[in-house]
């Protein structure tokens, strides 16, 4: 296996900086400009999308990310007509009997974060079946978010809290976590944005509160392990202060 970069650090600066970056999240932006640069469908774009995914999930193992978060689809993408839609369904289908199963022998267990009662029967048959199937993998948890916004996250988890009948007065952020969609996800040490916009898109609000952010012009089907690695070593040359000095 490949390794980081050895990045040299005055001694008396060292505090602070991380060692390596243990979880990653991405948002994966750009298949329908790309498709739109290309001249083809959007559907292609999203297929190119889907196949970009496998070299970075590897290389993560490569460079020893732990945990690899990526916004498959959100709550918002539901407004997008419905021939892109149904193509985005069978992508997703697709990528799951493609990659992912493949991907589980190299010990990548997969998980989604979510809902998934919006989508076909299926496909929500798949996404369970692939979960259980890797559920003793070890070696990179990959969390896909799918039908995934984390406002909604968030009233479903105030939403929850108030179910369970507790009292006010002991609600905290640990609270609030054990309520979220993936209590064991991590938070993300990195968010990496392709394709050049600027924001977050309602992707792991609560969780990204104290992330180091990545905005990169690469258009994700174009995102390959070069520009992965060149952002984690971004990140290992930041310093995290997590509010303090």
């Amino acid at each position: 296996m490949s390794s980081l970069p050895r990045i040299d650090v005055d001694p008396g600066e060292a505090h602070g900086l991380p060692e390596v970056v243990r979880a990653v999240a991405i948002i994966m932006d750009g298949n329908g400009r790309w498709a739109s640069a290309r001249g083809v469908g959007v559907a292609d774009g999203h297929r190119a999308g889907s196949r970009a995914l496998r070299p970075i999930v590897e290389t993560a193992i490569d460079v020893g990310v732990e945990s690899l978060a990526v916004y498959a689809f959100s709550t918002e993408n539901w407004s997008r007509s419905g021939e892109e839609v149904e193509a985005l369904m069978d992508i997703f289908g697709e990528t799951i009997d493609r990659e992912l199963h493949d991907l589980a022998k190299e010990g990548v267990r997969t998980r989604f974060v979510g809902r998934r009662d919006r989508a076909p029967d299926w496909l929500q048959a798949k996404m369970t079946e692939l979960e259980a199937a890797t559920a003793d993998r070890s070696r990179l948890n990959l969390w896909i978010a799918f039908d995934y916004g984390g406002r909604a996250e968030l009233i479903e988890a105030a939403r929850r809290i108030v179910e369970s009948g507790g009292d006010p007065e002991n609600n905290d952020e640990a609270l609030v976590s054990r309520h979220l969609y993936a209590p064991d996800m991590p938070d993300p040490d990195l968010v990496i944005r392709t394709s050049g916009e600027l924001r977050v898109s309602n992707f792991l609000l609560w969780q990204s509160a104290y992330a180091e952010f990545v905005f990169v012009d690469t258009l994700w089907p174009d995102f390959g392990p070069n520009e992965f690695r060149a952002a984690i070593e971004d990140y290992a040359s930041r310093r995290r202060r997590f509010g303090g000095r």
